[in-house]
């Protein structure tokens, strides 16, 4: 709630500053469109954080999938929809290894996930080192691709209407918040991540299968990579070793500021793409304002302390009976 509140005021300022680009509906829709594969690992990483995990692998495993389906379309020996399975594929493997090491034999997740990170980057790095543009014509045109939006739109100077327009992977990540969502508050396997995340030895005791929770979230999160790396190949339509960089940084703080505590535990799946969109109009502010780059990092920085200070105060305050949220109640979590 308060990450949804800071994101409104936060656009609401953008608005009232620069309206000549603010003020376009296709703005807002731009966040989605050229930063879909960002949306994409936030939420599988949102699964593990509550669960009390961190995967730090994601950006890494998300760069090797582009440039693995780049080469295989630009080969001319794949289809779209093997390049799509291949992507999966990537994911599914580095999302076993990762939950069955960290799961069955009790290693600490960042270690694990840190040498998930430098494996595929040097797999990203060996299979090809300069950046390769698919020019396949199938995928070209799945790259092309837009839905028109016919009612909502601009006026261009020439009075001329222009629609907004929405790419592919915008359609991929809302299936994937109603997919998360129900998964996260009405599966069995949702309610056993909270309950691992809160209190593992109360989960065991509970009758709840830590180990395959645990093993299970770490897959479904290298599942989402796996589907972030083939998003951002379809955006960028290019392989590119500098691809998914930082993203596992940039998903974290999304997460946090999204209110999933990095303990585990507390948070909702809805927070994580609230979160990425309040950092990601701190980057359009920013750019708006025709400040240096480097200023996005020491904003996104310091905004990333308050909600960390901000969450300690709710949940001391919460712990003394001195503050409670009253949330609606397709809000809360059972």
């Amino acid at each position: 709630m308060i990450a949804g509140i800071i994101f409104i005021l936060m656009y609401g300022f953008a608005l009232i500053s620069y309206p000549g680009s603010f003020m376009q509906f296709q703005t807002f829709f731009d966040l989605f469109n050229y930063n879909a594969a960002l949306f994409i690992v936030t939420l599988g990483l949102c699964v593990v954080m509550i669960g009390g995990g961190i995967d730090i692998s994601v950006g890494a495993v998300c760069g090797l999938v582009t440039m693995a389906c780049a080469m295989l379309l630009q080969s001319g020996t794949g289809s779209v929809f093997e390049a799509l399975l291949l992507a999966l594929g990537i994911g599914l493997a580095f999302g076993i290894m990762h939950g069955f090491l960290i799961a069955y034999l009790d290693i600490q997740p960042f270690i694990i996930t840190l040498a998930g990170m430098f494996l595929a980057q040097g797999l990203l790095t060996t299979l090809h080192k300069e950046p390769l543009n698919v020019t396949m014509r199938e995928f070209v045109a799945l790259r092309n691709y837009t839905i028109e939006i016919p009612w909502l739109g601009t006026v261009n100077r020439l009075g001329v209407f222009i629609p907004c327009e929405i790419k592919p992977g915008v359609i991929v990540v809302v299936v994937l918040v109603i997919l998360y969502a129900i998964l996260m508050k009405w599966s069995r396997f949702g309610r056993n991540v909270y309950a691992v995340g809160g209190n593992r030895q109360s989960a065991r005791m509970l009758g709840i299968n830590v180990k395959r929770t645990i093993f299970l979230s770490y897959v479904l999160c290298g599942l989402t990579a796996g589907i972030s790396g083939f998003v951002f190949l379809m955006t960028t339509g290019a392989g590119n070793i500098g691809n998914g960089s930082l993203f596992e940084m940039k998903a974290i703080a999304s997460n946090v500021m999204g209110g999933i505590l990095l303990n585990g535990g507390v948070g909702n799946l809805l927070g994580a793409p609230i979160g990425t969109m309040t950092l990601l109009t701190i980057n359009e502010l920013i750019r708006a304002a025709g400040v240096q780059s480097n200023l996005q990092a020491i904003v996104s920085g310091l905004l990333l302390y308050l909600f960390i200070v901000l969450q300690s105060i709710v949940i001391s305050l919460r712990g003394s009976g001195k503050f409670s949220f009253a949330l609606p109640p397709w809000l809360k979590r059972t």
